[in-house]
């Protein structure tokens, strides 16, 4: 082929990458803006000093320290919460079980009446604790996750604007033909 031909190719395929790179870049910029708002609306805030200091992973309590006093609106957040603060929060009232084991050990002995009343009511509250542990990290990692999709997509974004400005500056300026110019006798 010649080079006219690769002109072409990098012209149209530069336009193309700068579009989707475009597109790329405010999808992932909607989906920060749209996970921020919900999460804004929720009104959560980032864990008190006290309230970091009385967990017993000293990892968590590292990664929360930075997060002191502000309200939880973005994905990163979410996840530190739901991981560091909520799921330490489980496993230190549930002994280190999970919802799983605790339901079961509630089932078990409200059929086998191996336990009292008290027992069992306690182990209910502990289930409905674990549930609803369980159900708010749950919501917490999925704004995570659109949050991080987000981010991909507007690294993908620039990557691809970038390599459209590279693919335009070779069409439009690299490959370019020169034009003839006929002079006349």
């Amino acid at each position: 082929m010649n080079k006219a031909i690769y002109a072409a190719i990098a012209k149209v395929f530069a336009v193309v990458l700068i579009i989707l790179g475009a597109g790329a870049t405010f999808g992932g910029n909607f989906a920060h803006s749209y996970v921020t708002e919900q999460l804004s609306q929720e009104r959560i805030d980032m864990p008190s000093e006290e309230g970091i200091a009385r967990l017993a992973d000293k990892e968590s309590q590292e990664l929360l320290t930075p997060h002191v006093g502000t309200q939880l609106t973005t994905g990163d957040q979410a996840r530190l919460f739901a991981n560091n603060y909520v799921w330490q929060h489980m496993m230190a009232a549930s002994d280190g079980k999970t919802y799983q084991e605790v339901s079961g050990e509630f089932m078990v002995a409200k059929k086998s009446g191996t336990m009292s009343e008290a027992e069992i009511a306690k182990l209910g509250d502990l289930r409905e604790t674990l549930f609803m542990g369980d159900t708010l990290r749950g919501m917490l990692l999925n704004a995570y996750g659109w949050w991080l999709l987000g981010t991909i997509a507007i690294y993908a974004g620039i990557a691809l604007m970038v390599l459209g400005v590279v693919l335009g500056i070779i069409g439009f300026g690299v490959l370019r033909t020169p034009k003839t110019v006929s002079v006349e006798k």
